[in-house]
């Protein structure tokens, strides 16, 4: 069965329940991080948590959220090897994995998609890289995280 990771801070609470109820019954095994609270909590936190469970391996991809999603997928991508895309609909998502090969989405819980987030997600999942020339910026890409 394959496994995601998924984790938010109290600004998404009620879109990473959405998330995980529907990856769920798409048969997926979905580690949720948390939060159920909406006391506040710091989104590079929740973004920490969630990047280094999905480095011990074992995980399809994983979902970041935080009330904008910007915050939180910057902070994601601080960490070495994430690549975590903030896209605002269906295409975008789809670009993601099959052109820079993202391994984390973000997402706003108090952002008003103009699509469903779950079609975004679902477009996120269908996508596969296409490597070639895609992987020789991916590896200029990945090279920045050193060398500057």
């Amino acid at each position: 069965m394959a496994k995601i990771v998924i984790a938010n801070d109290h600004g998404a609470i009620e879109l990473a329940q959405v998330f995980v109820e529907y990856l769920t019954k798409m048969g997926y095994e979905v580690n949720h991080l948390g939060v159920v609270s909406h006391d506040s909590v710091d989104y590079p936190d929740m973004a920490k948590l969630a990047c280094e469970e999905y480095k011990k391996g074992g995980y399809e991809f994983g979902i970041v959220c935080c009330g904008t999603g910007i915050g939180i997928s910057i902070s994601a991508n601080k960490i070495q090897g994430i690549r975590c895309a903030l896209p605002q609909n269906a295409y975008a998502s789809s670009m993601a994995r099959k052109h820079n090969n993202a391994n984390f989405i973000a997402f706003g819980g108090r952002i008003n998609y103009q699509e469903d987030p779950c079609t975004i997600l679902d477009a996120f999942m269908d996508s596969e890289f296409e490597g070639d020339r895609h992987q020789r910026r991916i590896d200029k890409m990945m090279a920045l995280e050193v060398g500057c």
